[in-house]
């Protein structure tokens, strides 16, 4: 279910074509996500520490807000995402495979601990609802959510971040309530090629149009 801003409507019932559909794609998504937690696991023992987590956050409060909840929209929201996923961005951003010159300075400066310790202080935050903002796309944006653009070969977003946006740790971010404006600026750069982290990613994006993207952009951040 998506919710939009006051006096916008609500969409439509998830198809039973489409649930079907996610049961494979989600399957093997699933399947996907476990190699990636596996090798981004934790050294056995580890226990992150929210505290330490919150004050090496300290730079990062400028861009992220204090909890890292709803900032400017060019920013992520990075309260409640899962803490493997938004370790794994740190450890790319770091080693120069994402490419961002503010994050990678910021991420240059931490340990392997550290940056497991921030991942874990903004995963404990729980995440603040947003609203689809545009009645005018909604139905667009649902239709590639639930059921992708089969014309482009497009597959449905729900397939690997799930009906609801919630995500599958370590490869597939949540993305329910994340800034619009963000969202869409991530699949323009998938598709430019700016963003290389993710060769799936880069290929979906690339059949997608600007509308397309912004579209289903929008319905994500009003999906619960």
């Amino acid at each position: 279910m998506t919710t939009l801003a006051p006096n916008l409507p609500y969409p439509s019932r998830l198809s039973l074509r489409a649930a079907r559909a996610f049961g494979w794609a989600g399957a093997l998504a699933g399947l996907l996500a476990a190699g990636v937690a596996q090798a981004a696991g934790a050294p056995a023992g580890f226990k992150p520490d929210l505290a330490k987590g919150q004050a090496l956050s300290a730079s990062c409060q400028a861009c992220h807000t204090a909890d890292g909840s709803r900032g400017i929209a060019a920013n992520p929201i990075l309260a409640g995402q899962h803490p493997e996923y938004l370790y794994k961005q740190l450890v790319e951003f770091k080693a120069g495979k994402r490419k961002n010159a503010i994050m990678q300075g910021f991420a240059a400066m931490l340990s392997d601990e550290d940056m497991r310790h921030v991942a874990a202080f903004y995963a404990s935050k729980p995440p603040v609802p947003g609203f689809a903002q545009n009645k005018e796309t909604v139905e667009l944006g649902q239709r590639i959510w639930r059921g992708g653009i089969v014309a482009k070969g497009v597959p449905s977003c729900s397939g690997c971040h799930s009906p609801s946006g919630a995500g599958i740790p370590a490869q597939y971010p949540r993305i329910t309530g994340q800034h619009a404006e963000y969202t869409a600026l991530q699949l323009a750069n998938f598709a430019s090629g700016e963003r290389g982290n993710n060769a799936q990613m880069t290929a979906i994006a690339s059949k997608m149009s600007e509308a397309e993207m912004k579209a289903v952009a929008d319905f994500a951040a009003g999906l619960r």
